[in-house]
């Protein structure tokens, strides 16, 4: 028995194919896979954001959403969601909504990795305290969505490239007040 991750693979349909193990994948010809995105808010109506900790293989050091992860074959996308945040984060998450759930991008790291993913988008929220894995995160801020949104305009290259595309369609998926996550 082997504790390896394994991703599911996607054809060009989106449809699932296969699975590979995930630190194979993820290379310089990255098949499509399928993973996931999530913004976590508290109840102020903020958005953690997390820095990628510098020992990252792809895309070190920079701002991305709260967490993104891969569901295990067979794994329901919530319970996967609910697994990576509290593993790479310390915390429940509760209100897990796709917010868009087409998205899809594929983009190159400086070190010539490549991500390529069909990679649905959700919200969830949270009222714990944030101890996130060093391995994974370096830094963490609660912010206004509003201002992650002119940051990411502002200073694309400090944000990962999901996390740029993502925002452009995320405002109109989002509730119009705080109250309806």
């Amino acid at each position: 028995m082997t504790n390896e991750e394994l991703v599911v693979l996607l054809d060009a349909n989106d449809q699932p194919c296969g699975t590979a193990p995930k630190l194979e994948v993820h290379d310089r010809d990255t098949p499509l896979h399928l993973a996931f995105s999530c913004y976590v808010f508290d109840e102020k109506g903020r958005v953690l954001v997390t820095r990628r900790a510098l020992t990252k293989a792809t895309w070190p050091g920079v701002w991305t959403n709260s967490f993104c992860g891969h569901p295990a074959p067979g794994e329901e996308m919530a319970d996967a969601i609910r697994r990576r945040g509290q593993w790479e984060l310390g915390i429940g998450v509760s209100g897990v909504e796709e917010r868009l759930p087409q998205f899809r991008y594929r983009a190159v790291d400086m070190n010539g990795i490549v991500e390529n993913e069909f990679c649905p988008v959700f919200t969830a929220v949270t009222d714990d305290l944030v101890n996130p894995r060093p391995s994974e995160v370096c830094e963490y801020r609660w912010v206004p969505l509003a201002g992650l949104v002119a940051a990411a305009e502002a200073a694309p290259w400090a944000f990962s490239p999901w996390l740029v595309l993502q925002l452009k369609e995320l405002g109109a998926a989002l509730p119009a007040t705080v109250s309806q996550f």
